[in-house]
């Protein structure tokens, strides 16, 4: 039902929005979070306009096609909330307005995992609308050699070129979402993702999202590779960096990690969830 209401002619005109426009965006942004980084700082605000007599929107950062959040937990709460309808929904409400993000949209995030002070732990619902998760750790001796010869001049990252458009970005999806991936070896995935929720290390389990995240990175793993097909090796490579970072871990498994590291401990785990749920044929 349209809303009206009455003003003289004096009265800045106001807009009333129903369902969902775009808003202007541009391929790439990055956020750098700080404790004082508000909502709006991310997805925009509407501004009143002296000239037009009218407000007007503000896209923030947030619409891009690729966004960088960096140091995403020295952000509060309330802000890191502002980026989950986006990451989950691929929209941003501001003003009751729906806006959809432009797209193809991948949002990428580093975590500081040194500093604890004046940072904030993502709660697990926003680590679940992440689709994977990895640590980079230290580069190799010749790989920090080439970082430290390639940057006497300047910085390499000012002579990056594109090597894909957003039409070949979305032949891939295409193309992705056609690999096959048998009945067999769709069930293991979901047994495989359950399985986390019956360990005794762990409090809460794996949502479904982990189950639609590792088919769907098996099936982008495998176009990779070359193959028009999906084999159990796809998914035993990608579970830890898709499924882990989604489960909640007892103070038993955590001691475990402190002790031997986060790779032993997460290898460990995958082998019993492996035991639990074998792959087909095993």
């Amino acid at each position: 039902m349209a809303t009206s209401c009455s003003r003289t002619s004096r009265e800045p005109r106001r807009r009333f929005w129903r369902g969902r426009s775009r808003s202007r965006s541009k391929a790439s942004s990055r956020i750098q979070c700080t404790p004082d980084l508000q909502p709006t700082d991310v997805t925009g605000l509407s501004i009143y306009n002296q000239r037009e007599r009218d407000f007007e929107f503000r896209p923030g950062p947030i619409f891009a096609n690729v966004v960088l959040v960096d140091e995403i937990n020295r952000a509060m709460p309330k802000t890191q909330s502002a980026l989950l309808e986006a990451m989950a929904e691929g929209q941003v409400t501001v003003d009751g307005e729906t806006r959809l993000v432009p797209q193809p949209f991948i949002l990428l995030a580093t975590e500081n995992p040194i500093e604890f002070e004046g940072t904030f732990p993502l709660p697990e619902a926003q680590l679940d609308r992440f689709f994977l998760r990895t640590t980079l750790g230290y580069p190799g001796l010749e790989d920090e050699l080439r970082i430290v010869e390639e940057q006497r001049s300047g910085h390499p990252i000012d002579l990056l070129e594109p090597v894909l458009g957003l039409a070949e970005i979305h032949e891939l999806r295409v193309a992705a979402q056609s690999i096959y991936v048998d009945d067999l070896l769709r069930r293991w995935i979901v047994c495989l993702v359950r399985s986390t929720r019956e360990l005794e290390a762990v409090a809460i389990g794996s949502s479904v999202r982990g189950s639609l995240a590792l088919e769907s990175a098996a099936r982008s793993w495998a176009l990779l590779q070359g193959r028009s097909y999906v084999i159990p090796a796809d998914v035993e490579l990608l579970f830890a960096p898709v499924v882990m970072h989604r489960i909640v871990f007892r103070p038993s498994f955590l001691a475990e990690v402190r002790r031997s590291g986060w790779d032993a401990a997460a290898a460990q785990l995958q082998e019993e969830c492996l035991a639990s749920a074998p792959p087909p044929g095993r």
